[in-house]
């Protein structure tokens, strides 16, 4: 197992490679290069500098996150195959510099939904991310777009950036006739685009699930299951296409068994890396990101790293969702102090199991 964290570049995060670097066992970073917008491609000179940066600091950067799926693709629009190749363009650039997976994900519009950046835990004062669907009473995709790019703290936000956001009206107009399994078959229209690339380049897609793990504003999503990830498993049966298992975006629903489907995934080879956070569940489709403690939420962190190490033991993990403590003010969700925290933490069930098993 692989202990790493996400950073989006010197000029877009408030953190610093060297903080990073001083996390116990943290080996290296899940990348992304936040100013590309979907579709276009990653050059080698981009890649190399941002690597270069990584390297310097004494980390490695083997996944590489959001490399965004153009909405066309996902729309099954004519213009598809341009950004398809572009895709393919990008993957050869980021296999050359030694990225060994890629996180992407197949919702559409949205990566994820919050209706609260920063709503205060009664317990100890601290904030985090919050989802409550009663909030969205009469709140328009529009209107949350709005909400959460202005409580952002001036950070762009992964799946929010204003470029995909532009023509936001037109697209959800398009997606009114998209039904689910139209969105699969465009979905493997993508892959069989791909994934012959990957296996040239030895790279392996991991799919994020939808966050939260069910349909949002009417809109076709197909990731937030056990059924659903064999049906996208099936699209394109290739060990590059797997899975980027993110305990809290599945464990939004308190009707998966994360455990279970860690070991279920992990047996088939299809884990490509793990997002690990915690989720307090406070009533029907409402919840809170929580620390990455067990007793914290009602996830059992403890059987979720058991899981990894008896069936996916040289994954890359990291820390997902923080809160912010310690009067630390940044980009929601992604502050330093409670995911290093959380990346001691899982760090100390691994050791703990490792020993418990004689190793």
């Amino acid at each position: 197992m692989k202990m790493t964290f996400r950073w989006y570049g010197e000029s877009s995060d408030s953190i610093t490679l060297r903080q990073i670097k001083q996390i116990p066992g943290m080996s290296g970073l899940m990348g992304v290069l936040d100013d590309k917008a979907a579709g276009e491609v990653w050059t080698e000179e981009e890649i190399k500098a941002y690597m270069d940066g990584v390297h310097a600091a004494g980390l490695e950067c083997e996944v590489i996150e959001s490399v965004n799926v153009h909405e066309d693709i996902k729309m099954g629009l004519p213009t598809r195959d341009q950004y398809i190749a572009n895709y393919c363009a990008t993957i050869r650039n980021l296999a050359k510099y030694g990225v060994k997976v890629i996180v992407y994900n197949f919702m559409p519009v949205f990566d994820w939904l919050r209706t609260d950046l920063a709503r205060e835990i009664p317990e100890d004062g601290s904030n985090s991310l919050y989802f409550d669907e009663q909030e969205l009473g009469n709140m328009t995709p529009v209107d949350l777009v709005r909400n959460t790019i202005d409580n952002c703290n001036g950070f762009t936000l992964p799946g929010w950036e204003p470029a995909r956001l532009a023509e936001l009206e037109t697209t959800l107009e398009r997606y009114k006739t998209i039904t689910p399994d139209d969105l699969r078959a465009n979905y493997k229209y993508f892959l069989d685009g791909i994934l012959p690339t990957c296996e040239e380049c030895g790279v392996v897609m991991a799919c994020h699930p939808d966050d939260p793990a069910w349909p949002i504003f009417g809109l076709p999503r197909i990731a937030h299951s056990q059924e659903d990830y064999d049906k996208i498993i099936a699209l394109h049966d290739s060990p590059c296409n797997t899975l980027c298992l993110c305990t809290g975006s599945l464990g939004s629903d308190p009707d998966n068994d994360i455990p279970a489907i860690i070991r279920h995934f992990g047996k088939k080879n299809r884990i490509g890396c793990l997002h690990v956070r915690n989720v307090k569940h406070l009533g029907h489709r409402k919840f809170r990101e929580a620390a990455h403690l067990s007793a914290a939420g009602d996830l059992d962190m403890y059987e979720i790293m058991k899981a990894v190490y008896e069936t996916c033991p040289d994954t890359y993990i990291r820390p997902d969702h923080g809160r912010m403590i310690w009067d630390e003010v940044g980009r929601p969700g992604y502050g330093l102090y409670d995911r290093a925290l959380g990346a001691v933490y899982l760090n100390g069930l691994w050791e703990a199991i490792c020993k418990s098993e004689g190793k």
